[in-house]
């Protein structure tokens, strides 16, 4: 069980980090995609109105 801990506090760095680069980029790519949608939107509702 001792190495258990130990090999534990040596990933559980690696493992955070990489755990909030996945969350950062997966927030990031969410917005796109509703900026992306919205623009298409107003772009639609712009050319209706023209």
């Amino acid at each position: 069980m001792e190495n258990f801990w130990t090999y534990f506090e040596v990933l559980a760095p690696s493992v955070g980090v990489g755990l909030l680069f996945w969350l950062a980029m997966r927030s990031i790519f969410r917005a796109d995609r509703k900026e992306r949608g919205a623009e298409a939107q107003v772009r639609e509702e712009l050319g209706q109105d023209r």
